[in-house]
């Protein structure tokens, strides 16, 4: 059963056991820009965002759990250059077994507190030739290889339009900012196109072969789904990539999930400064 919630859509029982929670949590803290954050990059949390109050997943009655390592699992809500801000430390993925309707849950959450803008990021293998582990790719489009939608099923005309456009995913003031952002900070910053696949194995050196041919410039296991939610919402959207280590088939050695998290550490400043100089600007848009 659907609950309407201030008028705005209506939400299903876990998604308002969220909104409750949340909402008392928040006790009247109103985010403007909500974040998400990738493997091995949780460490913004601590050194970035003042005022910090925490909320576990698990203290959601209903609520999914991460359960991947690099992942803390709880949101943040706190001050970011003078902006309030709303951070998952943690996110949940499709190849953990959640269906894409309870992946993107948060977002939908988001919609309702009435976030502007999501900054998603996540670590990525790089698939471009130029690109090495530790650089920062601002995405311009993304490629879904995921094997579904997560606005499959009925649609609900308050929450989104039935086909909600796409050309423009990644939005392009926000782009705008991050890119003058990275230039103040002297911050080399990439741009491509980020492919999901549904994981958790990695990529075959011949399936990445396959995805540069068709434009992919890096590749993970996460953000396309929220992306598609949250334009679905109406929110927003910017997405940034740490490239945490080649491609298969385009480096030295076996890929693991320990080389993601500490290539992730390694660009704790730069990605600290970009994130955090990218919300002050969105805040003006």
């Amino acid at each position: 059963m659907l609950t309407r919630v201030r008028g705005e859509g209506r939400l299903n029982r876990m998604e308002l056991n969220g909104y409750r929670t949340v909402m008392d949590w928040l006790d009247g803290f109103e985010p403007e820009v909500a974040l998400v954050l990738g493997s091995g990059l949780g460490f913004f949390v601590e050194h970035s965002i003042e005022d910090a109050r925490y909320l576990d997943y698990g203290e959601i009655a209903g609520f999914p759990r991460s359960t991947v390592a690099g992942h803390a699992g709880r949101f943040v809500a706190g001050i970011v250059e003078g902006v309030r801000v709303i951070c998952m430390q943690g996110r949940f993925h499709y190849y953990e077994g959640y269906p894409l309707d309870v992946v993107t849950m948060p977002i939908r959450l988001f919609a309702h507190l009435g976030v502007r803008f999501l900054v998603l990021t996540n670590a990525a293998g790089g698939i471009h030739l130029d690109f090495s582990p530790g650089d920062l790719m601002l995405i311009e489009d993304h490629l879904n290889f995921l094997g579904s939608n997560p606005l499959r099923g009925p649609n609900e005309d308050e929450l989104g339009a039935r086909f909600p456009d796409m050309s423009l995913a990644y939005d392009m003031e926000g782009r705008n900012v991050a890119k003058a952002v990275a230039q103040e900070c002297g911050i080399e910053l990439k741009q491509g196109v980020y492919l999901a696949t549904q994981g958790p194995s990695f990529e075959t050196p011949a399936e990445i072969r396959a995805f540069a041919r068709w434009g992919a410039d890096a590749v993970g296991m996460s953000t396309v789904p929220e992306c598609i939610v949250a334009r679905h919402a109406g929110i927003r959207v910017l997405g940034i990539s740490c490239i945490t280590n080649l491609a298969a088939g385009l480096g030295n050695g076996l890929l693991s999930h320990d080389e993601v998290g500490e290539t992730a550490r390694g660009v704790e400043k730069p990605f600290g400064q970009l994130i955090s100089g990218i919300i002050k600007g969105l805040s003006a848009l």
